[in-house]
């Protein structure tokens, strides 16, 4: 099958199936004409890859798995390493955008969001820390 019969059943865009191609990720047959000539393990390869990255494996992680894919000898504990580790990752991002979620909402709340110049989340961003409300009722910045 050509490219766009190949992007049409991955799921990927011709682009990103170019890309996996020049980083080895998948290797077409060539026809005489120099056309891409992907078969049925080239589709089940692409297939893997669109998966693979839709649930957040980096390309690294993706040769991996797919070397393990391809490995009839593999152990899963293998496998479940690569996973656990990207669960760990997520967790991780996780954690850090709760953290932002509470600052973000932190600056929301102090800002009175009214027709007044003055804007605490203003001043975050650009380094200035408004007084807190402890300052303002004893008029000490």
């Amino acid at each position: 099958m050509n490219i766009g019969e190949a992007s049409e059943q991955s799921g990927l865009p011709v682009k990103t199936i170019r890309y996996y191609e020049d980083i080895g990720l998948v290797r077409p047959l060539r026809s005489e004409n120099g056309y891409r000539d992907f078969v049925d393990s080239d589709l089940q390869r692409l297939k893997f890859l669109q998966r693979s990255r839709s649930l957040g494996f980096s390309i690294d992680e993706c040769r991996e798995l797919l070397s393990l894919y391809e490995d009839r000898n593999r152990a899963s504990a293998d496998v479940k390493a690569i996973t656990h580790a990207k669960i760990k990752e997520v967790d991780r991002k996780i954690d850090e955008l709760r953290s932002l979620r509470k600052v973000l909402s932190e600056l929301v709340t102090a800002c009175h969001g009214d027709d007044r110049p003055d804007c605490p989340i203003i001043d975050d961003l650009s380094g200035q820390h408004a007084p807190d409300q402890a300052d303002e009722s004893t008029g000490r910045s």
